[in-house]
C-alpha cells in the first residue's frame, strides 16, 4: 500500500479538535518569525512549527496556515529571521500572535540581514534566505538556509498542551537519588526532605546578615512582606505568612513597633506599615538577601532557575492557596 493510500484512508469521523490536543502532547519551543514586506512593512507573527532539517547546508523550516494574512508576504519575501524565544519572553508571544495591532511599537530592534527586524534578548535568532516553499495540507512550509545565526544560554520558551511551559534540564542516571534503607522511610528524592533541607540551608546564609539587623526570622519575613504594599493588615499579614510565622503576627508586629521600624494606621481592621528607618532596614536586608539568591540560582543556570521559581510558586498554590494574600490588590469599597 502506498503511502498516499494510508493518508486516504484516515476515518471519516475524524475529530480535528482532538487531533489538536493529540498534537499539544508534544512540548514545542516557541519562535517569533519576522520579515520586511514589499512596502517596507515589519511583519512578525508566533510560531512553534519551527524545525531543524540539515546541517550541511544548514535549513530550517517552519509551516504558516493558508489562511494567514501574511502568506503572500512570506512567500515573496528574500530573507526572514528566526526567533527562539527565552522564558521571559511569554508576553512577547502572546503580543505577536494576535492580529490588528502594531506589534513592533516601543521595541528595540536589530537589523539583519535583508534589513529584516530582529527581536533582542531570545535564546537564538537565525537569519535565513527563503530557499525552498512546499504545500502541505492547511500550510505552507518554508525551508531556509542559515545565513547567519546567534544564540545565549538563556532558557527557552516551552509551550505544552495548550499553555507555556519551562525547559530544565534531568540529572544523568549517575546522579538518580539514592533508595532508603528501610522499607518505608523516606529517600532523597522525597519532598519534605528536598524542601526542608533547601530552606535551612538557603537561610544559613541569610541568617547573618539578620543577625547583624538584630532580626529572627520571622521579623525578617513580616518586614519583608511589609514592603509588598504601603499598608498591610494584621489579617492579611497573617493569612499571607500562615505556617511560617511561630507567633501571632500581632505580636511581630508590636516588637517591631517598639522598635520603630513599623507604625499602626488608624483604621478597621488595624493595619501597618513601614517607619523611614523600617524601610531602610528592610532594603538593606532585602538587597542581601537578594544577592544569596542571585548567587545560587546563578549555580543552577537560566535554563533551571525560572523553571523552579515557577514550579514553587505552583506547589504553594495547591499546598496554601491564602499564601497570595499580600500580592492581592485591595477590594474596591462600594459607595
Amino acid at each position: 500500500m502506498s503511502d498516499d493510500d494510508s493518508i486516504a484512508k484516515l476515518p471519516v469521523a475524524f475529530d480535528a479538535r482532538n487531533f489538536r490536543r493529540a498534537l499539544g502532547s508534544f512540548a514545542t519551543g516557541v519562535t517569533i518569525i519576522t520579515t520586511r514586506a514589499a512596502e517596507d512593512i515589519p511583519l512578525g507573527l508566533t510560531v512553534s512549527s519551527f524545525n531543524s532539517v540539515s546541517l550541511e547546508p544548514p535549513l530550517v523550516l517552519w509551516s504558516l496556515a493558508n489562511t494567514s494574512r501574511s502568506l503572500e508576504a512570506f512567500r515573496q519575501a528574500k530573507h526572514w529571521a528566526v526567533h527562539v524565544l527565552a522564558t521571559h519572553q511569554e508576553s512577547l508571544s502572546g503580543r505577536f500572535a494576535r492580529a490588528g495591532e502594531d506589534k513592533f511599537a516601543g521595541l528595540a530592534l536589530d537589523e539583519g540581514i535583508g534589513r529584516v527586524p530582529l527581536l533582542p534578548d531570545c535564546t537564538a535568532r537565525f537569519q535565513c534566505r527563503n530557499a525552498f516553499q512546499y504545500e502541505g495540507g492547511d500550510h505552507v512550509i518554508f525551508v531556509g538556509e542559515v545565513l547567519s545565526y546567534d544564540f545565549t544560554e538563556t532558557a527557552p520558551l516551552v509551550f505544552h498542551g495548550g499553555r507555556y511551559a519551562h525547559a530544565t534540564r534531568r540529572d544523568s542516571p549517575d546522579h538518580s537519588p539514592r533508595g532508603a534503607e528501610i522499607a518505608g522511610s523516606f529517600s532523597e528524592d522525597f519532598l519534605g526532605y528536598l524542601l526542608g533541607r533547601a530552606h535551612f540551608r538557603f537561610y544559613a546564609r541569610i541568617r547573618p546578615l539578620l543577625t547583624q539587623e538584630r532580626l529572627s526570622d520571622e521579623e525578617f519575613f513580616v518586614l519583608s512582606a511589609l514592603t509588598l504594599k504601603h499598608s498591610v493588615s494584621d489579617i492579611s499579614l497573617g493569612q499571607g505568612l500562615s505556617g511560617m510565622l511561630e507567633k501571632n503576627a500581632e505580636e511581630i508586629l508590636e516588637a517591631l513597633a517598639a522598635r520603630g521600624l513599623v507604625r499602626v494606621t488608624i483604621g478597621s481592621p488595624t493595619a501597618y506599615e513601614l517607619t523611614e528607618t523600617g524601610a531602610a532596614c528592610a532594603v538593606r536586608v532585602i538587597s542581601a538577601a537578594k544577592s544569596v539568591e542571585h548567587e545560587v540560582l546563578g549555580s543552577l543556570g537560566p535554563a533551571d532557575s525560572p523553571a523552579l521559581k515557577s514550579l514553587l510558586g505552583r506547589l504553594l498554590t495547591v499546598i496554601d492557596p491564602d499564601a497570595s494574600a499580600l500580592w492581592q490588590a485591595p477590594k474596591q469599597i462600594q459607595s
